[in-house]
């Protein structure tokens, strides 16, 4: 199965590609095919953005279209950034200026007070019908400095309490078995596991 992801992200993409891998799927990019699109990410939820970039790019692709809608929920912050995790210190604004603009607006709140949540919401979208759906979360907390050097967005400040590390410090695959989209592409795959079987 061929399936064009709905971003040029190359790190979401490999996440993908790992977590897929050994079930029969080719993860294509918009650049691989020569599309360039930027839908507006006007949706008031993950759920709603995820639906607005597949249903987009649907249009210009025959076969099925997956989008990721995904990001950082802070209670202290009252659940920003939320679906402006990407853009929370600007339109253009660079992962380490997300980061920065989050961690001075946590200043001086307790450890206690530092709950967050990653959320990943994805949407299997195929001409104008919706094939799978599914969300994923992972729990954890802010911390008041970096660590760690891999990882992408806000990893590198995002503590996973079971492990006692940051997202930046875990391995591809401990991340991928404990990340929000990982729970969300294990679901995903499930899914798509039983649409092949029905079709069969």
């Amino acid at each position: 199965m061929r399936i064009l992801l709905a971003s040029n992200n190359s790190k979401k993409r490999h996440e993908l590609e790992r977590i897929l891998a050994g079930r029969g799927v080719e993860i294509v990019t918009p650049q691989a095919l020569g599309i360039d699109l930027e839908p507006p990410e006007t949706g008031a939820t993950f759920e709603e953005n995820c639906l607005i970039k597949a249903r987009a790019f649907a249009r210009l692709f025959a076969g099925p279209v997956l989008a990721d809608d995904s990001g950082l929920e802070v209670d202290a912050l009252g659940g920003a950034p939320g679906v402006r995790s990407a853009r929370y210190a600007g339109p253009a604004a660079s992962d380490a200026e997300n980061r920065a603009r989050l961690l001075a607006e946590l200043a001086g709140v307790p450890d206690e007070r530092r709950a967050a949540r990653f959320v990943c919401c994805l949407a299997l979208v195929k001409g104008g019908e919706v094939l799978a759906r599914a969300r994923g979360a992972c729990a954890g907390r802010i911390i008041a400095a970096e660590r760690g050097a891999d990882g992408f967005g806000y990893d590198p400040i995002f503590l996973h309490e079971p492990s006692g590390r940051t997202f930046a410090e875990l391995d591809p695959a401990e991340k991928d078995r404990v990340s929000h989209r990982g729970a969300a592409l294990r679901e995903l795959a499930r899914r798509l596991d039983r649409i092949r079987k029905q079709a069969t």
